[in-house]
């Protein structure tokens, strides 16, 4: 299995997240990380499985991963397996009403990035995932970066 994960990252965290995933699915095949702003969606074709991450902030995905989901050509990815990830606060550790409330209005980005995928004719390989980070700046949460690991084994059908 050939497998890319192409990922923006604000403060280092999701890019944690990424290689976290990319390594894992090396022992599955080859296997490349890049950032959504180095990456040409023309390139895609030559992967079986695309995975897309992204930070949420203020409730989406950061804008570089919005350009590089939107200029995926209608059609690209039929017959390729994708999945999308995202890193987060736990609204549950912060215990805000609020924020709580947002979140259940707009929710987070993996969501709206494994729809951009699907809609360009992926086929969604699991749910997409997030990821926790203490705070807007980091660090992730103890134990995420495994996680990772075993949710990336279970897109290699591993898991």
């Amino acid at each position: 299995m050939k497998s890319i994960i192409v990922y923006e990252s604000a403060f280092g965290n999701t890019e944690a997240i990424a290689f976290a995933i990319r390594d894992t699915l090396q022992q599955f095949g080859e296997t490349a990380a890049y950032r959504a702003g180095e990456f040409s969606p023309a390139q895609l074709s030559a992967y079986d499985l695309i995975v897309a991450g992204s930070p949420t902030q203020k409730f989406n995905m950061l804008p570089d991963m919005r350009t590089f989901l939107d200029t995926i050509p209608p059609g690209a990815l039929a017959g390729r397996q994708v999945a999308a990830f995202d890193t987060r606060i736990d609204i549950h550790k912060v215990n805000n009403r609020f924020l709580t409330l947002m979140v259940k209005l707009f929710g987070y980005a993996a969501a709206p990035i494994a729809r951009k995928l699907t809609k360009k004719g992926g086929k969604l390989r699991q749910d997409p995932a997030g990821f926790f980070v203490e705070d807007t700046k980091g660090p992730l949460t103890e134990g995420e970066l495994i996680r990772a690991g075993k949710w990336a084994a279970g897109l290699a059908g591993n898991g």
